[in-house]
């Protein structure tokens, strides 16, 4: 008698979202792991080229001309030539979870030899608990094979939802221009088989090549900005939603996870190309770390919405001063929360799960 496969988990619940220009012959390296989920192709560039898609897969796919349609005016709030566009895919998702991939990002194999469902470990990650308020050094205490070490508070051990899981890369690390310039051949070969859970508080630059959320806990935030085509700045989209995302997450009580899995990640980008997308965030991010360091949300900030509104509001105040770039994009921020809430009209009133804890209170 035939073995019958298990169901992939979340098969009906989770979107894989992929930015693209290129036909997608990459995903035959994928269709083992990717074959059984729902895609969502959002194409960049010229709507009127065709992009192929390998036969077999479950897949929709949207260009400009769909995307203007489909928002209308508030397309605005999309940018246009820049990987920035996959967060059009999040917004008309209409499944719990997303995993979002670069189609330079390939399967990798970790230290044995055998390849890494990335998928698989995301779902994993997003699946069990986060520890935000307290370090365990052991990492993720939830891992087979591991626990919380001695000292760390039973209070906390329930830990809190997991609404964003960031997976790394081997090979082409993520790098700035000018450290790509300096280390033209630098490649990641590490493989550190460890998740942890960022610390409240923390910010970390995250990156959208191999990334996991929440769509239901955290979707609203995680907009990516005005990036590329009549914008002074790119490649700052996924660390923009970053930012903004924890400091959200660390208002509402929710965790972010960061670690496995790895992919490969196989092209290196163009350095000067870069340098020329970057050098005004390069400059400006000294100003914008400690905003988002220092930025607190009222109590009556319910909702991942209601932060992201009120976010805005101090993304205008605050960093309109340094560029008149970030005035327009606090309009644009207004104007993506207000595009989600029409596709997505019951997520509106959506709050965050209830904080199973908190920092430990002195009596």
């Amino acid at each position: 008698m035939a073995s019958v496969s298990p169901t992939p988990l979340l098969k009906d619940e989770l979107d894989i979202v992929i930015p693209t220009i290129r036909n997608l012959d990459f995903l035959e390296m994928w269709r083992p792991f990717f074959q059984p989920y729902h895609l969502i192709i959002v194409q960049d560039g010229d709507p009127s080229k065709t992009i192929k898609v390998p036969e077999g897969f479950d897949y929709e796919l949207y260009n400009r001309n769909d995307i203007n349609r489909i928002l209308g005016p508030k397309a605005s709030c999309i940018s246009f030539k820049d990987s920035a566009c996959r967060c059009f895919g999040y917004m008309i998702s209409k499944k719990k979870y997303v995993f979002t991939i670069d189609d330079d990002c390939f399967v990798a194999k970790d230290p044995s030899g055998k390849e890494i469902n990335a998928l698989a470990q995301h779902i994993k990650n997003l699946l069990s608990p986060s520890t935000p308020f307290f370090f365990n050094t052991l990492y993720d205490p939830y891992r087979e094979g591991a626990d919380f070490v001695r000292g760390y508070p039973f209070s906390l051990r329930e830990g809190v939802p997991t609404a964003v899981s960031h997976g790394l890369w081997l090979n082409i690390p993520d790098y700035d221009a000018p450290t790509q310039l300096v280390k033209p051949l630098e490649r990641n070969t590490r493989y550190v088989d460890a998740v942890m859970t960022v610390p409240k508080g923390t910010l970390f630059p995250m990156c959208g090549m191999n990334l996991a959320f929440d769509r239901e806990l955290i979707g609203p935030a995680m907009y990516f900005g005005l990036m590329g085509d009549g914008q002074p700045i790119g490649r700052y989209d996924d660390m923009w939603a970053g930012w903004c995302m924890k400091v959200i997450c660390d208002h509402l009580g929710l965790g972010v996870k960061t670690g496995l899995p790895y992919i490969w990640h196989s092209k290196a980008s163009n350095p000067f190309v870069n340098l020329k997308k970057e050098y005004k965030g390069i400059y400006w991010q000294e100003e914008l770390i400690p905003f988002f360091q220092s930025a607190t949300l009222p109590k009556d900030c319910t909702t991942v919405q209601k932060c992201y509104l009120e976010l805005s509001k101090q993304v205008k105040v605050k960093l309109g001063k340094v560029d008149d770039y970030f005035n327009k994009l606090a309009d644009a921020m207004v104007t993506w929360i207000e595009a989600w809430d029409e596709l997505n009209p019951s997520s509106g009133a959506s709050t965050a799960a209830p904080q199973p804890n908190g920092p430990v209170k002195a009596k």
